[in-house]
């Protein structure tokens, strides 16, 4: 008996689609929730530190004086207990991945330098 169950097994999976995805040509859509990769909106953000605190791996560094913001994506497990804590909501996490990285370099942040206030006329 077992030749004929593996025969059948044979010509099933001979005619059925395959079980795997073309991965570059299909990509797969990823449900909603799915925690990601953790994205910072730097102009929100009061440099409090607390993050910096939740998070489980230290992956994050928070520089109060300098207005400065890192993140080693390769320490981060993306737990978004930093998310959580934010008193600011800056901090979120995105659905998609980080992309590929050739080097161990933290991703810094600082907020963008304003423009000096026009001169009034009087």
């Amino acid at each position: 008996m077992p030749l004929f169950n593996m025969t059948a097994t044979a010509l099933r999976n001979l005619f059925a689609r395959p079980a795997t995805r073309l991965y570059p040509a299909e990509k797969r859509e990823l449900p909603a929730g799915t925690r990601g990769r953790l994205t910072i909106d730097i102009e929100t953000c009061i440099f409090c530190g607390i993050c910096q605190k939740k998070c489980p791996t230290d992956a994050l560094r928070v520089e109060r004086d300098a207005k400065r913001w890192s993140i080693d994506r390769l320490g981060c497990i993306a737990c978004a207990n930093c998310v959580d804590a934010c008193p600011k909501d800056c901090l979120s996490m995105e659905t998609g991945h980080s992309p590929a990285m050739l080097t161990r370099d933290k991703e810094t942040h600082t907020p963008a330098a304003k423009p000096p206030a026009a001169p009034t006329q009087p």
